[in-house]
């Protein structure tokens, strides 16, 4: 589909990393963008650089997404376009010994449940909400184009490493459902696709010490560097733009496999 002046987009997670470059590159285009955040701060200063709106929303709520959708829709009009960047992680082994006394401690179910609703019921959410106002527009194009949707899993969600089995599994659930989506789309011209991004250089690994940063860069086979957010909206607007891209799901990871730790 083509990115015209004023096609109404929404990009999850867009006040920061990749979210904030796709919105940015999306608003280059001539879209207006709808950034969906919980960073009040952030998600306001990005709006107003775009020139688009600012709504705060929690992914896991189905009150927050609703109002978020509906904010935007009465600015915008019904989004042709939803990219979901919105996501978190941690780092906890599922059962651990402890150096000092030996004592053990299992990953608390809450905790992995937390990530499972953010990275993965949250998309989903975002998802089947937006499709359903997709569904309520005229086609585009003689194709019966009606919106197209890109997701962010991570190469996690194919070779996790120690302490990522919720990450792993929540982003494992976003590559898993692509196809079944596209799929259930395919009949009312909304196109779905994920992007499986590699090591970036975002705001999170931003804090990290400079020597783990190198170590992270040099361990990508080429080429070797941290990947940048506006490589990630390239791929995005590509996957949008290409008519005949429909249920793919894309690691753009510099060639890295990643090792257990």
């Amino acid at each position: 589909m083509e990115i015209s002046a004023n096609t109404p987009a929404v990009v999850t997670g867009g006040a920061s990393g990749l979210g904030a470059a796709t919105a940015r590159a999306l608003a280059a285009k001539g879209a207006k963008v709808a950034i969906f955040d919980m960073n009040e701060e952030k998600g306001e200063a990005m709006a107003a650089e775009i020139g688009g709106i600012f709504c705060k929303v929690n992914v896991t709520s189905d009150e927050d997404v609703d109002a978020g959708f509906a904010k935007a829709r009465e600015a915008h009009g019904q989004e042709r376009i939803l990219v979901n960047c919105a996501g978190i992680g941690n780092a906890i082994k599922t059962a651990k010994r402890s150096r000092e006394d030996g004592s053990i401690k299992e990953f608390p179910t809450s905790a992995f449940d937390f990530v499972v609703q953010v990275n993965l019921v949250g998309t989903f959410r975002c998802i089947a909400k937006s499709a359903a106002g997709m569904l309520t527009l005229d086609p585009m194009s003689e194709n019966g184009d009606r919106g197209a949707i890109v997701n962010t899993a991570s190469v996690a969600g194919e070779d996790g490493q120690i302490g990522q089995a919720a990450y792993s599994a929540s982003k494992a659930g976003v590559i898993g459902m692509t196809l079944p989506i596209a799929r259930d789309l395919m009949n009312e011209g909304v196109r779905v696709n994920t992007i499986l991004p590699g090591i970036f250089d975002t705001p999170l690994l931003a804090a990290a010490p400079q020597n783990v940063r190198d170590a992270l860069a040099a361990s990508v086979p080429f080429p070797k560097r941290l990947g940048v957010p506006e490589e990630y909206a390239k791929l995005a607007l590509c996957m949008i733009e290409t008519g005949y891209f429909n249920g793919e799901d894309v690691r753009l990871d510099g060639g890295i496999r990643m090792a257990p730790r």
